[in-house]
């Protein structure tokens, strides 16, 4: 079984997240927020996906990609951006950066599900 990595500041909504993934049949962790999520990835844990908010405190979600899309070690994974944030830039900013995919939020398991087929992850 693929194991990915959830990085969301917001507790419930990662949660809720890892609940969806493991109905559809994956195994997830959860890092809440971006100095979490950078902790678990500097263990050596290499996801076979990131569910990747953007708005988050500190270090935001698209200074995470981008520095996913630098490291050798992670610049392959299948990263799906899920955020409130609806505008075309913000779109545009993240599929630039290497964004496979993007969900506004709220997440649905029909909109993980349609995100995670486009990531090649599920047939």
């Amino acid at each position: 079984m693929s194991e990915g990595l959830i990085i969301d500041d917001n507790r419930q909504t990662a949660d809720a997240l890892n609940q969806m993934l493991g109905v559809l049949g994956f195994k997830s962790r959860t890092a809440y927020g971006s100095s979490a999520a950078m902790a678990v990835l500097g263990t050596g844990f290499t996801p076979q996906f990131i569910c990747l908010d953007i708005n988050m405190p500190g270090v935001d979600g698209t200074e995470v990609l981008a520095y996913l899309r630098r490291e050798p070690r992670l610049m392959n994974i299948s990263v799906i951006v899920i955020t409130s944030d609806d505008q075309p830039e913000t779109r545009d900013k993240v599929m630039k950066l290497g964004a496979t995919a993007m969900i506004i939020k709220p997440a649905t398991i029909d909109s993980l599900e349609s995100a995670l087929k486009v990531s090649k992850l599920m047939t």
